[in-house]
């Protein structure tokens, strides 16, 4: 009996470096994220930068918009690397760039890549002279260059025109397919521009961003067809909470499964007094569950029924993975392959023993009526059974155990 394979064969693309990672091609693909701080406060913005890091992000964007953020770009470098910090840093730059990156040099040799809008940058001739100047600067330093395009700053000028076009044809197509093709075409037109003016075709990254999923997922399928330049994906104002979260990983999830994407971002809103790295970790998710990547054991869990009216089995399956993703920055510096490992916290014995023995490690609680034991197995077969009062801290233990005795040291 034939399968498909799962997955698309990833889309080529040209290789682009920045800092000490590898965009596109073969490379992983690469998880972003942004800060929220006044980039002007350097240990506020460092300190972000260093907690986005350590969640998982791959590449931190900050906000240069000020002579002031500008100035302490250097600045948070250096306190970066006091901090053991080597995470790249992006320079996101609006309306003004040319100028700050031409008046604070050490900004634009300190960051590690930029990120320009075309339709930010200016109009008519003043564009093509102000875009010269961000492009000779990137040339100059050597820095890669993601040109992002979206609904909110498209080229107005280039959107006229292909509009004019368009309503002279005889058979004139939708507006909103026009729209498409303006984003598309500001998106590419500059890239040539830019390999005109010496920017190497590894180093620029190109995004066209939507807030809709499914006009996400047709501009970037064109996309993939028109050019060989790496992709970086996201869904821009997915908004907050779940709605954001499904949001991103129902646009992402299919683009990802057809090949097409180097690098990502979830671009949430934050919950009042929610922590920043939740777009991280959203990220890390999706890539995990489609099996893109691997980055800690990843824990199941059921949801629960009418059989375990008890949130027991819950609190353990929240302790566990919270146990899980911090210990992680420890345990992978000294265990191969340990974020490929599976864990099971089951509720009751309908789904409880097969999930766990089918996990690397996995623990059956008891449900409603059953016995107050709880049996463990590991690599399918039954290790203990646990008793009592302290269930969760004794499987947790035994998770410890487990990963010692079975992933090499490295």
């Amino acid at each position: 009996m034939h399968f498909p394979d799962p997955f698309k064969p990833k889309r080529h693309s040209v290789k682009v470096k920045v800092g000490e990672i590898t965009i596109g091609g073969d490379a992983p693909i690469v998880i972003q994220s942004m800060t929220n701080t006044d980039t002007a406060n350097e240990q506020a913005t460092a300190e972000q930068i260093a907690e986005l890091a350590a969640a998982g992000s791959e590449m931190v964007r900050i906000t240069v918009d000020t002579a002031e953020a500008a100035a302490a770009v250097p600045g948070i470098k250096t306190r970066l690397q006091h901090m053991g910090i080597h995470v790249p840093v992006v320079g996101d730059f609006h309306f003004n760039g040319h100028r700050l990156l031409t008046q604070y040099p050490e900004c634009a040799s300190a960051l590690d890549k930029y990120r320009i809008n075309p339709g930010n940058v200016g109009r008519g001739k003043k564009r093509d002279e102000q875009f010269a100047t961000l492009i000779e600067t990137a040339v100059k330093y050597n820095k890669p260059v993601r040109i992002g395009v979206n609904w909110g700053s498209m080229d107005q000028e280039l959107l006229a025109k292909l509009m004019d076009e368009n309503a002279r044809l005889a058979e004139p197509k939708e507006p909103k397919i026009i729209m498409f093709e303006t984003i598309i075409r500001s998106a590419l037109d500059s890239a040539a521009q830019a390999e005109e003016l010496g920017l190497g075709r590894d180093k620029i990254i190109l995004s066209c961003k939507m807030s809709d999923v499914q006009d996400l997922i047709t501009v970037y399928r064109a996309m993939a067809e028109r050019c060989d330049y790496a992709l970086h994906l996201g869904l821009t104002e997915a908004g907050m909470g779940s709605k954001g979260i499904v949001a991103s990983t129902a646009a992402l999830a299919i683009l990802l499964h057809e090949g097409i994407g180097d690098t990502i971002r979830i671009s949430l809103t934050p919950e009042p007094g929610a922590a920043r790295t939740k777009e991280v970790i959203v990220a890390q998710e999706i890539l995990q569950t489609m099996g893109l990547r691997a980055f800690l054991p990843l824990v199941t869990a059921c949801p629960g029924c009418g059989r375990t009216s008890s949130s027991y089995f819950q609190e353990l399956a929240e302790s566990i993975q919270a146990y899980l993703r911090e210990q992680m920055p420890v345990w992978r510096e000294k265990y191969q392959g340990v974020e490929n490992m599976s864990v099971a916290v089951m509720g009751c014995v309908v789904n409880g023993p097969g999930e766990s023995k089918h996990a690397n490690i996995g623990i059956s609680l008891p449900g409603n009526g059953e016995k107050p034991v709880a049996p463990v197995y590991e690599d399918g077969v039954k290790t203990v059974t646990l008793k009592g009062e302290h269930i969760a801290e004794e499987f947790q233990q035994r998770v410890t155990e487990y990963i010692e005795r079975r992933y090499q040291l490295l």
